[in-house]
């Protein structure tokens, strides 16, 4: 018999990057009780890993839970970019309902689209949270209007249309039902989510059943699978199997070592847990997303959609430069192979293929900030290591026809600079669908444009708009390849001899270009130390001294002014460099190289490709 357990209730928090999701679970757990009165605490407090704190993004969904009327409330923090998308597929099968979080300036956004269609598939009832309703250019009677149209956009039901609406300020910790009246506290987000999101139901006398939605990993307990419970009942050292929707000889039995729940931002050590309740489980070694675990006698594997597959791939390479191993700790091959199997552990759109050579490995990811995100992690673990560009990944259609991944692109610009960008993304075969007046003195350019299109983009965008403009972007499937792209059209400065930076090097070399290193550093042959203002690569001598004779005393280069250099962020340097070079990582350093040191070697091979 079917039950509905109702001191529970699992909600996810849904939105575009940017919009307030986790400075919203912030006050709610604030207001919930759950940090003492004195405590201090950090913004965006479920943002625990290092990358996400800098950049302000949430990469990882995050679990909590809060009490509130006797009620205890699962909350999923999950994120916002287009990159993590599968992260955000998953969890909503742990969920009966989600907030669904707009900002009250800007209003619906590309993922804030994809989120809600994906909640809709799945039915969940939706409450509408329009956030930040306290910035001065706040427009959220506009703002609840454009949000009825994206529902009616996307077929949404007469029930889905009826959502509430909550008008909130995530900042200020205050909510309320009608924006006449001013509230103190977050009660009528509390209130809403218990009248309108639905209690768990499920068989608490089936047998068991729990799909694995998020895989969490620890150093010391291994695997930690996060599921919810849909039937029956999970205890401490019971017998389950292991069974799959998409495979169906998985069939294997194991054993629960250790139960927990969350409560406030801790795991609670619990013995036994009923319908409804999102659990983690550790103690199972092969434990993978989209698994069931069930009773042996009745195994049953609930549907799980399957994950998106990867649109971009790059090569993590063994350092090979005259540099290499002076910064890593972990150099060699198995380190690097190693690192990337234990990251496939908890990241389900990452693909690692071995290739060829022993030396290196294709990774292929969702986007270039996912693959961003895994260089950035490595580089502070103590790795050492080269990338290649980003490349796309191609299919064939049943007549054999390339096809490659497109992307929509939704970009505001103010008005001057739309003609800037329509050039360059024209240019970069991409295709304008729609124009619109935005907000203010904006326009809303949509583009449909071949992700590969996109690598390398960012930063000229930035520049191009002067540090005005919003690019989002959200994958649209494949469709024909749409021909050759010239990435690039500036040259690379290239050093010619190994040794230090010398400024008198470098002052004749920075008439050539733009540089990247200052005096001092090291350099090698066939390292990237600059950027020409030309379309060829241009050799320089950055270790040139001057010689010295009787009438010229060494003090005499006391006048030399460098032009600062260009430092350029890990993301610049994957954006920067072409198919013919490398991206060396160390912990202490970026540096961009030729794949062929050798300059003659590298000659010969240009002149192959012509």
């Amino acid at each position: 018999m079917k039950q509905v357990r109702e001191d529970v209730r699992n909600v996810a928090i849904i939105a575009h990057v940017d919009h307030g999701k986790t400075t919203l679970v912030d006050e709610l757990l604030k207001q919930s009780g759950v940090f003492r009165e004195n405590q201090e605490v950090a913004e965006r407090v479920m943002d625990s890993n290092a990358i996400e704190r800098e950049r302000g993004i949430t990469i990882l969904s995050k679990n909590t839970a809060v009490t509130y009327k006797g009620t205890k409330i699962n909350i999923i923090d999950t994120p916002g970019h287009a990159d993590f998308g599968g992260e955000v597929e998953r969890v909503l099968k742990m969920v009966n309902g989600v907030i669904l979080v707009v900002d009250a300036f800007e209003g619906p956004m590309p993922q804030t689209k994809f989120v809600l269609k994906k909640a809709l598939e799945l039915n969940l009832a939706v409450i509408v949270c329009i956030n930040k309703c306290d910035r001065p250019e706040a427009r959220p009677e506009d703002v609840v209007d454009e949000v009825l149209e994206l529902f009616l956009d996307l077929d949404a039901n007469d029930e889905q249309l009826d959502c509430p609406f909550v008008f909130a300020s995530a900042k200020s910790g205050t909510a309320t039902l009608n924006l006449t009246v001013k509230n103190k506290d977050m009660t009528p987000l509390f209130d809403t989510i218990l009248s309108h999101i639905p209690a768990p139901e499920g068989d608490p006398d089936a047998g068991t059943q729990i799909l694995i939605s998020t895989i969490d990993y620890n150093e010391y307990v291994g695997r930690i699978g996060v599921g919810k419970v849909d039937n029956g009942t999970i205890k401490v050292n019971q017998e389950v199997v292991i069974v799959n929707h998409h495979e169906p000889d998985k069939f294997k039995k194991v054993k629960v070592s250790k139960l927990y729940e969350f409560d406030g931002l801790n795991k609670v050590e619990v013995e036994s847990a009923g319908i409804g309740s999102i659990v983690a489980l550790s103690g199972i070694a092969d434990l993978h997303i989209g698994d069931t675990l069930c009773s042996p006698e009745s195994p049953t594997p609930i549907p799980f959609q399957k994950i998106s597959e990867p649109t971009i791939a790059m090569h993590f390479i063994v350092n090979d430069s005259p540099l290499a191993g002076q910064e890593g700790k972990f150099v060699t091959s198995r380190h690097i192979k190693d690192r990337l199997m234990r990251e496939l552990n908890t990241d389900v759109s990452l693909r690692v293929e071995e290739t060829d050579s022993t030396d290196s490995f294709k990774v292929s990811g969702r986007g270039e900030l996912h693959l961003s995100v895994l260089i950035e992690n490595m580089r502070r673990e103590g790795y050492e290591f080269a990338v290649s560009k980003a490349e796309v990944l191609y299919h064939t259609d049943e007549n054999g026809k390339k096809l490659e991944p497109m992307e929509l692109a939704y970009i505001d610009v103010p008005d001057e600079f739309s003609g800037a960008v329509i050039q360059k993304l024209s240019e970069r075969k991409g295709e304008l669908l729609n124009m619109s007046q935005a907000a203010g003195s904006y326009t809303r350019l949509e583009f449909s444009i071949p992700s590969r299109g996109l690598i390398g983009y960012r930063g000229e965008f930035m520049t191009d708009t002067k540090g005005n403009g919003i690019m989002n972007t959200i994958f649209n499937g494949y469709g024909p390849f749409k021909g050759d792209i010239q990435y690039r059209k500036l040259g690379s400065l290239i050093a010619f001899e190994a040794g230090e930076a010398i400024t008198y090097g470098l002052f004749n070399a920075q008439e050539r270009g733009t540089l990247f290193i200052g005096p001092g550093e090291k350099v090698y042959s066939g390292m990237v130390v600059g950027q020409t203002g030309k379309a060829e690569d241009i050799e320089v001598n950055v270790c040139k001294t001057k010689h010295l004779t009787n009438t010229r005393s060494s003090s005499a280069d006391d006048a030399l002014r460098l032009v600062p250099k260009r430092i350029l962020s890990l993301e610049q340097c994957l954006e920067f460099i072409d198919t013919d070079e490398l991206l060396e990582v160390t912990p202490k350093s970026l540096r961009i190289r030729k794949k062929i040191l050798d300059p003659t070697l590298r000659k010969r091979a240009s002149f192959k490709n012509k």
